[in-house]
């Protein structure tokens, strides 16, 4: 039985209950993250809380947790499930009140929620599904104007994704305004002349901690990089094409509309980064590394 945090309580997961009239159930009105745990360590835990306090800045949300506040939740979390390889779920609403209003209250009582759900074990080679790839599918964005906040409103995102499975395909790739941002959970990236490009930050796309984890692993290796706009049409013209995720690392795309992407299988340099991926695992696995010059790796 998973054993879950909720407002200051760790308790079975079944046992886990929020009111009715909690306004993350009523309105969405609340913010999310999800930080991975490889060999017990939090990885990028500084960053993913970074984020995490944007996002509640964003939605005008006091709440008044430090870093280490949120690494016992999680460290405990991890200790009571004995899961050394997880993903850790955070979620924060403005919490439930007598009536249903959609003022703000004028002193919030947050919902406090995280869970822990096990991850696969280290793969220092690539399985057959990784090299074959995901299929995707290009559709206009319908989602609001503030997609930089992790906010728990979904449903546009729950539809993209449908529309893909519904196609026959595993993503939809969201574009505006004839230009590619990102998937319905992953951040996006392609590779064209041997650069890894992907789009620059806006209030359209989510500031992804493995996005910003994959542009700074290729600069480490000497690997070319570029943030730009990229256009829906250049996308099938690309070498390659990848999603990243904290949950998905990095994924690649071998058909997008039905059109093949290179050569139909997971491209040189995504082998590259996924090998580089996996290799400072398992350093992390070993405990040679905790941190490097671009900030805390894990806690």
């Amino acid at each position: 039985m998973s054993i879950a945090y909720l407002n200051g309580q760790f308790l079975p997961i079944e046992e886990a209950k929020v009111p009715a009239l909690d306004r993350g159930f009523l309105f969405g009105d609340g913010v999310y993250e999800v930080v991975p745990v490889y060999a017990g360590k939090l990885f990028r835990f500084k960053q993913h809380i970074e984020r995490l306090e944007n996002s509640l800045r964003s939605i005008r949300l006091p709440l008044e947790q430090t870093l280490q506040n949120w690494a016992d939740i999680c460290h405990q979390l991890i200790k009571s499930n004995r899961l050394d390889n997880a993903t850790i779920y955070l979620q924060i609403t403005r919490g439930a009140y007598p009536e249903r209003n959609h003022d703000f209250p004028s002193n919030p009582t947050p919902t406090i929620f995280a869970m822990i759900s096990p991850l696969p074990e280290i793969q220092p080679q690539p399985s057959k599904e990784d090299l074959q790839g995901i299929s995707a599918i290009t559709a206009e964005d319908i989602r609001w104007q503030r997609c930089d906040i992790k906010a728990i409103t979904l449903l546009a995102n729950c539809l993209l994704k449908q529309q893909a499975l519904e196609c026959g395909a595993n993503d939809t790739i969201l574009v505006r305004n004839g230009v590619a941002l990102e998937a319905t959970s992953s951040n996006l990236f392609m590779v064209r002349d041997g650069v890894i490009i992907t789009p620059p930050l806006s209030e359209h796309l989510l500031s992804g901690v493995t996005r910003d984890f994959v542009l700074w692993l290729a600069e480490q290796h000497g690997i070319l990089t570029e943030q730009r706009s990229v256009p829906e049409h250049e996308l099938l013209q690309a070498d390659e094409i990848w999603l990243t995720s904290s949950t998905k690392e990095i994924r690649p795309v071998t058909r997008l509309n039905d059109v093949i992407i290179g050569d139909g299988t997971a491209g040189p340099v995504w082998r590259q980064m996924y090998d580089h991926y996996q290799q400072l695992k398992a350093q992390l696995y070993r405990g040679e590394i905790d941190s490097n010059s671009e900030g805390e790796i894990a806690l």
